[in-house]
């Protein structure tokens, strides 16, 4: 008997969490893989740089993979490629922008970008038996994209990030006659953003963000710094519109920022009279009233450049009171104190900082719920997965397609490692693969895992107690020691009776495990932790990390 020819979707990552977007789709022996992105890590990931997906799947399955393809440029959809391209060789499709991005990345990576080949909103490329059609979508960056996948089963569509801009800044609205063509020619399943998806009605244009830059603009008496997402091209361009308007030079600052506004600029994307762009080094030639500096540190991240200025530390520039900031961004979850630090802090430095959804200066990527409504009766879907949202997300997004008339029986809330399959007798959940998260520390790529983290908390959280001494590998004999040694538990000069009732514990600890015993040198730094462990923890009810060290001579 013939086996049964099946369709599956397989989500690496992107459900349940805001980032690391990453899905395999594939039929039978042959799969494509969709975006491959980043995220941030939680406050609890102490010294954690970045989080990545999971690809243990992709590279037990790497014959079978056969392209890569990309929606837009931001770091939780391209962000995890210069680790990826590290262990597979397959062709990567995206649009110039995004590519122009990735290929920076990877140069900063040392990894090979001779697989990287461009494709257009219109256009569709053959990988295996799939053929994807990009669909040109509005977000927060250029060249955004979602898919038209035609497999052997069946239309797949998967929007992307996306919102439906009327009045997008370059003037390239989202392929609404495409989406509804397929609608019309009939669609197995869709895919769609749900970021956005607990959000009554419109997203605004981003257009409405270059009239608060005007009135922001008008009203400054000294220099404006702005601070956005250095992907965020669209607004990049407003601002450089605004400060042209007002006879100001633009100057770029923080790494990112200067390399995506690079790249723009060779590309095509942001467009700036001859003269307008500095060098931020060339500020000290102007007057406060002349000049507009575009920044990184949005999101309060400590080592960005506006941080560092709100700290007074930056190198080249100093905030003087009277300076206009302007935050041009929503504070991601979790950032929501490091943004009002920073803030804080300007404003003690006397600038007059405009930010909040109030004052009208950013507006979201994403499409609201009225948005996902008209996506959903364009494109009409047999089945329908809700993608890119946190696990509330998803299930909101769930609701609002059966509020629509989806069979409730046709949507699926997935988690990433579980495969929604579809075969011509139906579809459902059947089985995981193994997807989780890899965490990046410095050069270390998933060398830091669960235990390490829990280290870190506890340090974090109660300190270390070193426990040294010396002993005789012949005898047994206690030769020097034991030597108590505190970092972030408690000050010693403080606390001596404590420390030194610590040191008898540790020696009865010893006496008692070198009773007339020959003793594993493991047995006694078990021993000694125990003991020490019980005496803190009586004393103080902290339990900071215990390390016997224990020397040969």
């Amino acid at each position: 008997m013939a086996k049964q020819s099946k369709l599956q979707i397989i989500p690496l990552g992107g459900l349940g969490e805001i980032g690391k977007n990453m899905t395999v789709i594939r039929y039978d022996d042959e799969m494509i893989l969709i975006d491959a992105g980043l995220m941030f890590p939680d406050e609890d990931m102490l010294g954690i740089d970045l989080v990545i997906p999971d690809i243990t799947y992709l590279l037990e399955n790497q014959d079978k993979l056969k392209a890569i393809f990309l929606t837009h440029g931001h770091e939780d959809h391209i962000g995890a490629l210069p680790y990826v391209l590290r262990q597979l060789s397959v062709p990567v499709y995206g649009t110039r922008l995004t590519l122009g991005i990735l290929e920076g990345r990877l140069r900063e990576n040392g990894v090979d970008s001779g697989n990287l080949k461009a494709i257009s909103a219109g256009e569709s490329v053959n990988a295996g038996c799939f053929n994807v059609g990009f669909i040109r979508v509005n977000h927060s960056i250029p060249d955004a994209v979602g898919f038209a996948i035609r497999t052997p089963m069946g239309m797949v569509v998967h929007t992307g990030d996306f919102k439906l801009d009327y009045t997008p800044i370059d003037g390239n609205m989202t392929d609404f006659r495409r989406f509804s063509d397929l609608g019309n020619k009939g669609v197995l399943v869709m895919m769609a953003d749900s970021t956005n998806a607990e959000r009554d009605g419109h997203t605004p244009s981003e257009k409405t963000v270059g009239t608060a830059f005007e009135k922001a603009f008008r009203n400054a008496r000294k220099r404006i710094i702005v601070a956005t997402f250095s992907s965020n091209v669209h607004r990049i361009q407003q601002v450089i519109d605004t400060a042209v308007a007002h006879k100001r030079k633009v100057a770029v600052l923080g790494r990112s920022m200067v390399n995506v506004v690079g790249i723009s600029l060779e590309l095509g994307y942001i467009n700036a009279p001859e003269g307008t762009i500095i060098d931020i080094d060339e500020i000290n030639r102007y007057t406060p009233e002349q000049l507009v500096i575009v920044t990184t540190g949005s999101q309060g991240e400590p080592m960005s450049a506006l941080t560092r200025m709100a700290n007074s530390d930056h190198r080249k520039v100093t905030i003087d009171p009277g300076d206009t900031i302007v935050i041009s961004a929503s504070p991601i979850p979790g950032n929501e104190k490091l943004v009002s630090r920073t803030i804080d802090n300007l404003m003690k430095l006397g600038a007059n900082v405009i930010y909040g959804k109030g004052e009208g200066v950013h507006v979201s990527g994403h499409a609201s719920q009225e948005e996902l409504k008209l996506m959903h009766n364009l494109v009409r879907p047999q089945y329908f997965i809700p993608v890119h949202g946190e696990y509330r997300h998803l299930v909101t997004h769930a609701k609002l397609a059966e509020s629509l008339g989806m069979p409730k029986e046709n949507i699926f809330i997935g988690e990433n490692g579980q495969i929604i399959e579809f075969t011509k007798d139906g579809a459902g959940f059947s089985g995981k693969v193994t997807a989780g998260r890899v965490l990046i520390d410095g050069l270390g790529v998933g060398d830091v895992g669960n235990i390490v983290l829990r280290d870190r908390r506890q340090l974090s959280q109660d300190g270390i107690i070193i426990v040294v001494l010396t002993m005789d590998g012949e005898t047994g004999e206690v030769v020097a020691g034991p030597d108590i040694v505190s970092r972030g538990f408690v000050y010693v000069r403080e606390s001596e009776e404590l420390m030194e009732e610590a040191r008898m514990r540790v020696e009865t600890a010893l006496d008692r495990c070198l009773d007339g015993r020959n003793v594993e040198w493991s047995a006694i730094k078990s021993g000694i932790r125990d003991a020490l462990s019980r005496y803190l923890y009586e004393k103080t009810r902290r339990r900071p990390m215990i390390l016997p060290i224990i020397m040969e001579v």
